[in-house]
């Protein structure tokens, strides 16, 4: 190589050498500085779009563990109610048992029933005010917990997991409330409908609510008909479609159509599909008009039919006294099935809680596992980092040094001058 004074090439490669070395440098010292392997896209981009998708899992993940434990803070709410219900419906059994015996008399049967009517009201006032965040706990409307890892359809229904605990009073539990049983006697077809209340169910074909959408109002709502090929399959889905409209909550099968507004729960009546049975029962709001506003008619569809004696109404409620021994002897007998009531529902709550506690338990082992393999990703290698900051600080000192070396190379020219 010629030695010449217009370029230093061994400066320029020195100085290029010092460029990379410092700029690895840097890398290493942000590295150990953040603990982060991976500080920008350059950095790793394949690394960068699997870490952030891992982060997203995980996120979600944690949100779904806090939402399955706010499940379980309403559910335990609703049972340490019940319990308290189960305690009450105990001392109303004292009451009742006492009444009935012969040997009381009116006067005394009068204060009893005083207090047995006290029970009943704590009863609905346990069933009325108790709320869980502002949200009323008994209810026949479902309480949907979602839970997601935020990847695939987010809105499939195995992301929720539905609770109902049903509503709570003293004429469910303790009064012969107004109802009425509706039996399906054969296939349930396009036009057939059911009044309860102010509202008229009519049932229609799946593919005729999606080919007309419905603009289904209070006064009257479409529930869809099952469209399975089994005959006893769909005439079930179809009873439960129908009571889930009732209810305000979803159907199986094909669930009913609503309006756009939602779906709205009677305000008269609840219902539960069992077989080819709908069993209807009043609510409050039934109740206090004594049956007679949930008088319910069947329009088309000669296949309907009511199991109950005096026609197609509900029969009207009656209450629960200790007045006479009689009376006394019937309420002991309601008192022992509320009980049992109670103590089916709250079996029905605590699986529910076991249900979702193992769903948070699991949700827990996801985001062990899934912010390990984030860390394995973009954590730094401390000890690789370490060596690495070593090595290039040697080499940096060494650049620099060889850089000044270069540039004094070309002072050697001088010499031939002199």
């Amino acid at each position: 190589m010629p030695i010449g004074i217009l370029n230093n090439i061994a400066s320029l490669a020195a100085e290029n050498d010092l460029t990379i070395t410092n700029n690895n440098l840097q890398n290493v010292l942000l590295q150990l500085s953040s603990g982060s392997r991976i500080n920008s896209g350059a950095d790793d981009a394949a690394g960068l779009a699997i870490a952030n998708g891992l982060e997203a899992n995980v996120s979600a993940l944690t949100q779904s563990a806090s939402n399955a434990n706010n499940g379980i803070g309403a559910l335990q709410v609703a049972d340490g109610s019940l319990a308290q219900v189960t305690t009450l419906l105990n001392r109303a059994v004292t009451l009742a048992t006492e009444a009935a015996t012969g040997t009381v008399g009116s006067s005394d049967r009068a204060a009893l029933n005083d207090e047995y009517q006290s029970i009943q009201a704590e009863i609905d006032r346990i069933g009325s005010n108790t709320n869980y965040n502002g949200t009323q706990v008994f209810t026949t409307n479902p309480t949907s917990i979602y839970i997601s890892d935020a990847t695939g359809n987010t809105s499939q229904a195995s992301n929720f997991i539905s609770v109902t605990t049903g509503t709570l009073s003293s004429a469910q539990l303790l009064g012969s409330g107004a109802g009425a049983t509706l039996a399906a006697n054969g296939a349930i077809a396009a036009g057939d409908n059911i009044t309860i209340g102010g509202t008229t169910y009519t049932f229609e074909t799946a593919a005729s609510l999606a080919a007309t959408p419905t603009g289904a109002s209070a006064a009257a709502v479409k529930v869809a008909i099952d469209g399975s090929t089994d005959p006893v399959t769909a005439l079930q889905n179809t009873l439960a479609n129908l009571a889930a409209a009732v209810n305000g909550g979803t159907g199986a099968g094909t669930a009913y159509q609503a309006d756009a507004a939602g779906p709205n729960p009677n305000a008269d009546s609840t219902a539960f599909a069992s077989g080819n049975t709908v069993t209807f029962t009043a609510t409050a709001t039934g109740e206090a008009l004594g049956g007679a506003h949930i008088a319910t008619t069947v329009g088309a569809g000669a296949e309907f039919g009511f199991l109950q004696t005096g026609g197609t109404t509900f029969t009207t409620g009656t209450t629960s006294d200790l007045l006479t021994s009689t009376d006394a002897q019937a309420a002991l007998a309601n008192i022992d099935s509320a009980i049992q009531t109670v103590a089916l529902t709250r079996g029905n709550i605590g699986a529910s809680i076991n249900r979702l506690q193992s769903a948070s338990n699991v949700i827990s082992n996801q985001v062990t596992n899934l912010t390990s393999a984030e860390n394995t990703i973009t954590a730094a290698d401390i000890p690789t980092a370490v060596a690495n900051l070593t090595s290039y600080s040697i080499l940096e000192q060494t650049g620099i040094s060889a850089l000044a070396q270069a540039n004094q190379q070309q002072q050697l020219v001088l010499k031939l001058l002199q």
